[in-house]
């Protein structure tokens, strides 16, 4: 793994894509309407697989979950659901042969087993980040993406990727205007998670990991990993390198329920000695929100955001801010379609496990307190 080359930037990757014939892109014509189904039907799942039944190019076809409420609750907040199919079980779902992709947005310990079924299914796949909760988890669902069909696109949740603005702030960067990249720097804070008070759960233990895997390390990786990984994988397609090794603090101060820690601070050395720092936090009280990457060059600085990048030359007193038009997950949802639709090769399975090794060096890094390298972290499971 630690021999994994960086995929190129979005925009790089896309003039190297693969395109198929028109008529290949779907089992039907190419502008036909992508059937897909939605796996998962929790918060997140309602929310992406309402964004994508709003692009004129999809479908809704099917959703599926194991638990009632959650699907009367997509047939009520998802338009067009109460007419699709309903599956309790995934894999009679990916064994419909008239759904052409699927969005997994199932608990973060369950995308490598889903992901792998849908590689099997030979479906469009797009799944919400990170790739797993654990090294051995990543591996499995890194393994399985080497034996898609090639045909398929295969995206991940990393919405950055997409946005115009991140990609205007990393054309900045490679045409050479930074001078050169001497520091990154990824903030998440979010305010009001540490604090929030959970009160004795109705459900039985099974139940319980299910409906509140993001309280556990065992099944949401850890805030670190579910959350922060974001801004590593920014980090990483910006550096264009994977980190060698990570030091770090982090613990436990507010939060009272589940194991996850509530706080992180990690340094990752890059090689050529360029370093990332990292800061996550869930401590500040609701609704302080904070999330933001920097990157520091000799000639300028550029702040890039979910909502805007900004731009800071040597010489000049002005901050130049380039403003995003829209919600950023609406820019992946649109390539995900355009790439079908139009016949493109495209796999982001590498990049999406890269960074989410990133996460789980740098969690493994504030356990123990230590220098942990990548090897070290790849040899763990």
């Amino acid at each position: 793994m630690s021999k994994i080359s960086r995929r190129q930037a979005i925009t790089g990757a896309a003039t190297s894509f693969t395109v198929m014939g028109a008529r290949t892109a779907l089992g039907s014509e190419a502008n036909s309407a992508v059937s897909f189904g939605v796996i998962g039907t929790g918060g997140r799942g309602r929310y992406v697989g309402s964004y994508m039944i709003a692009d004129k190019r999809a479908r809704l076809a099917a959703i599926c979950d194991i638990f009632p409420d959650r699907i009367d609750l997509a047939k009520t907040q998802m338009p067009g659901a109460d007419k699709s199919k309903t599956y309790r079980d995934y894999k009679e779902l990916l064994a419909d042969p008239s759904i052409d992709a699927v969005l997994i947005a199932t608990p973060v310990y369950l995308h490598p087993e889903h992901f792998e079924a849908a590689v099997a299914a030979k479906k469009h796949i797009y799944c919400e980040k990170p790739a797993g909760a654990d090294v051995a988890g990543v591996k499995r669902l890194l393994a399985a993406s080497k034996r898609a069909d090639p045909a398929k696109v295969i995206q991940f949740g990393f919405q950055q990727r997409f946005s115009p603005e991140y990609l205007a702030a990393e054309k900045r960067l490679l045409s050479g205007e930074m001078g050169d990249l001497t520091l990154m720097m990824s903030y998440w804070v979010w305010g009001g998670n540490a604090f929030r008070k959970v009160g004795p759960s109705p459900y039985p233990e099974e139940e319980r990991m299910v409906r509140h895997w993001g309280a556990n390390k065992s099944t949401s990786g850890d805030f670190i990993v579910e959350q922060d990984c974001h801004g590593l994988d920014v980090l990483n397609w910006f550096a264009r390198a994977l980190p060698l090794s990570a030091v770090g603090d982090g613990g436990r101060m507010a939060r009272t329920y589940g194991d996850n820690s509530d706080h992180a601070n990690v340094t990752y050395e890059y090689p050529g000695g360029l370093k990332g720092w990292l800061l996550g936090t869930q401590l500040p009280p609701n609704p302080y929100w904070d999330v933001k990457e920097q990157f520091f060059g000799t000639k300028a600085v550029i702040e890039t955001t979910r909502h805007y990048y900004t731009w800071f030359e040597a010489g000049k007193k002005d901050v130049a801010k380039y403003t995003s038009a829209r919600e950023i997950t609406i820019d992946a949802i649109e390539h995900f379609y355009g790439a079908i639709v139009e016949g493109q090769r495209f796999n982001m399975a590498a990049d999406a496990c890269t960074s989410t090794f990133t996460s789980l060096l740098g969690r493994m890094a504030c356990e123990t307190r230590r220098k942990v390298t990548w090897q070290e972290m790849l040899e763990s499971a």
